[in-house]
């Protein structure tokens, strides 16, 4: 029997040295998206596809170095170049959905970068909530986005 839905609702804001475009353009293209996503020292990476487009997919199959396998299977809800992405996501471990996501990425033009605000409505599928893990995860990948956009210089 399946144990009770956690629900959190989150956010994070960032600021990037960086014109809207350019950090718009590290969630579009698939290489700069997969160094700053999907790969990290401790993980391996199985598969990483992405379809940046309404409609469009996310695919991750990754494992924590000996741990067992995990799935980020993403859907793009709405796109509005240099200023919104929209994204409904689930993570699976092994073969159990642990949560499903809906995620929402603002850019706004500040002070000749940009402004990022990450909201994230989630529902914890497993009984346990994950919001701590779930803003750090995140706050980590928002970190790495700016190594990322700052190493294109």
């Amino acid at each position: 029997m399946a144990g009770p839905v956690v629900h959190r609702t989150f956010s994070l804001e960032r600021a990037y040295p960086a014109p809207p475009a350019r950090v718009f353009a590290a969630f579009a293209n698939p290489e700069t998206k997969r160094r700053w996503f999907a790969e990290d020292a401790g993980v391996e990476v199985d598969e990483f596809t992405l379809d940046f487009r309404v409609g469009g997919f996310e695919r991750t199959r990754f494992r924590f170095v000996g741990g067992a396998p995990m799935r980020n299977d993403t859907l793009f809800l709405d796109i509005v170049p240099d200023e919104r992405i929209v994204f409904a996501y689930a993570l699976t471990a092994e073969e159990a959905r642990t949560s499903a996501a809906l995620t929402t990425v603002e850019l706004a033009a500040d002070r000749g970068g940009t402004r990022l605000l990450l909201t994230e409505q989630v529902a914890f599928l497993d009984g346990v909530d994950g919001t701590a893990s779930r803003r750090s995860g995140w706050g980590a990948l928002l970190d790495r986005l700016g190594d990322a956009i700052r190493r294109v210089d």
